[in-house]
């Protein structure tokens, strides 16, 4: 409503000015009229150069009109360019950045959790699939797949894969890989019991991302696992 408003006194104002830009004009040319007809039959009563001089005040008037009209159809276009314009400019480039991992949001992976509600286990996987090919840099649908394999199907050793899998499907960022090496030890440990796999990896992220926050957690994960000794031989050797 108040967006409304500003557009009708905006509309008011340069309207105004167009009229008193348009009326001097007008006087102008009425009064140069009156003198050319003085011209042609005589000015006895020397009303030419009064004539002048309103015109030469009228044409300054009708300048600084102008002028005036000019800062205010400028104000009135940037005031619409900011309030429109550039809004839809940001949204359409938002759009151009954000439409292809919105998409895959909104349909494989939106589909994905549909079929885990309804208990379509193997379908919600092959949705997983899709949305991993379709935004290839989201950890989620790979993290989501092997959740299905060890909670739902009762198959730990397909989550396994399908984390190592995920790891070796292309170069992750560090906090993605970390994530994945992280819940295949938890994997090895909590799940098959293989907790000499769990250290292997590890000892494997103290390795690969030494000086890192994944570091310090590999090294206090070792600590928790009394694995203290087989830290101290690695590093010895």
């Amino acid at each position: 409503m108040i967006k409304w408003i500003l557009y009708v006194v905006m509309a008011c104002v340069v309207g105004g000015t167009w009229m008193i830009y348009l009326n001097s004009g007008s006087a102008i040319k009425e009064k140069t009229e009156e003198v050319r007809k003085l011209q042609e039959i005589g000015d006895p009563d020397g009303k030419i150069t009064a004539l002048e001089s309103v015109i030469q005040t009228l044409s300054g008037q009708q300048t600084f009109n102008g002028i005036l009209l000019a800062i205010v159809t400028a104000g009135v276009i940037g005031v619409f360019f900011v309030l429109h314009i550039l809004p839809n400019c940001v949204q359409r480039v938002t759009h151009a950045i954000y439409d292809s991992s919105e998409m895959v949001d909104r349909d494989f992976m939106h589909d994905a959790r549909s079929l885990m509600a309804q208990g379509d286990y193997q379908g919600a996987i092959e949705a997983f699939r899709e949305a991993a090919k379709a935004d290839p840099l989201n950890r989620l649908p790979w993290v989501e797949i092997a959740k299905i394999y060890k909670s739902h199907l009762g198959d730990p050793g397909s989550a396994v894969k399908t984390i190592r899998l995920a790891l070796e499907s292309q170069e992750w960022e560090v906090n993605d890989a970390a994530y994945f090496l992280f819940r295949l030890a938890e994997l090895y440990d909590e799940v098959e019991g293989n907790r000499p796999a769990a250290v292997a990896i590890m000892q494997q992220v103290i390795d690969q991302f030494p000086m890192t926050r994944h570091s310090a957690n590999a090294n206090h994960k070792l600590h928790d696992w009394g694995m203290d000794k087989y830290l101290g031989a690695n590093n010895q050797g």
